[in-house]
């Protein structure tokens, strides 16, 4: 291996140094990518930063003005305390009773002990592909917001299966076009905004398990509609009459 890595870097008349370099960082990949096994199982937490983190944290800094008032988050309050600003009230929403965070447990699809009109922001991250009945989820949501309040939702496009529920419990993958008509059937189209993150790098770098950090900041900010990694959707519920 390294005498060929060395045949590689040796010039010569007919190869510049720029082709050589390309050839050898073409090498490394093919390395990479020729393994049937991801280089981590842990979606790349165990190497540094998750790369579709990456996009998710940058909508939440996006859109941080709509974390305030009363807010809820899947599961704990990570990017409440994070991006929130002005917020009076914090609540964890989990299907999972045992989750010590949670203080509203609930199944979205039929969360109809959970008050309507209450909350002024909704964080859902990457959980709606583990629910069966979306619309029904989207919908809970919409009714729990207060009126003007703000869903800021991410959805996966190209990710692995979810190693917690398994292939058992990871139902869908979105595009924009998908997002677009489930948030807007329920809030209205004119009230949601949907975006794609991603390329075709950072979608290969991030099933294969690499992290963020492995990757240049240049190549991760590139977004390819053909290619998306994370769907973004920021959704507000409109006053009574509007």
């Amino acid at each position: 291996m390294l005498r060929g890595l060395r045949g590689l870097l040796r010039p010569t008349p007919e190869r510049p140094i720029t082709h050589r370099l390309r050839r050898l960082t073409n090498r490394l990949w093919l390395g990479t990518l020729g393994s049937t096994r991801p280089i981590s199982d842990a979606w790349g937490f165990d190497r540094g930063t998750p790369v579709d983190r990456v996009y998710i944290e940058e909508f939440l800094a996006q859109h941080r003005d709509a974390i305030r008032g009363r807010v809820v988050e899947i599961q704990d309050r990570l990017y409440t305390q994070r991006f929130g600003s002005g917020v009076t009230s914090s609540d964890v929403l989990d299907i999972d009773a045992a989750n010590v965070r949670a203080t509203i447990v609930a199944d979205l699809a039929r969360a109809d002990h959970v008050p309507s009109d209450r909350y002024d922001c909704l964080i859902v991250t990457q959980t709606l592909h583990l629910i069966r009945d979306t619309r029904s989820a989207v919908a809970h949501l919409h009714r729990m917001l207060a009126p003007g309040g703000v869903l800021l939702a991410t959805l996966p496009s190209v990710s692995r299966v979810s190693g917690g529920v398994g292939v058992a419990g990871d139902y869908w993958r979105f595009t924009v076009a998908s997002a677009r008509w489930l948030f807007g059937d329920v809030f209205g189209e004119e009230a949601v905004s949907v975006a794609s993150r991603g390329n075709v790098l950072s979608a290969i770098a991030f099933l294969k398990g690499l992290a963020a950090e492995e990757l240049s900041a240049s190549s991760i900010a590139v977004d390819d509609p053909f290619f998306p990694v994370v769907i973004t959707v920021r959704a507000v519920k409109r006053a009574a009459g509007a």
